[in-house]
């Protein structure tokens, strides 16, 4: 795996939005956190999409969700510190936690996400 995925990341592939054919090129070497999933599995819901269906296609192109550990609860909790008032969800931190963890890029289409600190690697969709 070679990046992280968010929520809005994975959403704007599923729903063709502004950035998917991006994302389309990085998921069969991407992760997402579990925490993030089940965000896109309740917006998707939300809209009338069979999210056990999205997330067979999303495995069946090689996208992998990350079961969310202790750890990962710890940085998470850090980053809500060093983050208070950017208004990053927890599914937001899980990722960043998951990205930290294994060293990689977070793939997002979240402006809330453009003023964080600069040793991230994030990458911006949009």
């Amino acid at each position: 795996m070679s990046r992280v995925l968010d929520a809005s990341a994975v959403l704007a592939y599923l729903h063709r939005e502004p950035g998917w054919e991006e994302v389309r090129t990085m998921i069969g070497d991407a992760c997402i956190s579990a925490i993030a999933w089940n965000e896109v599995a309740q917006r998707a819901a939300r809209q009338g999409f069979d999210a056990g269906a999205a997330r067979t296609l999303l495995a069946e192109l090689g996208l992998d969700i990350v079961p969310f550990t202790a750890e990962h609860a710890e940085t998470a909790a850090h980053l809500g510190e060093e983050t208070h008032g950017s208004a990053l969800s927890l599914a937001n931190r899980a990722c960043l936690a998951l990205a930290i963890e294994r060293g990689l890029e977070t793939v997002t289409a979240d402006r809330a996400w453009e003023h964080l600190r600069a040793d991230l690697s994030i990458r911006m969709l949009r």
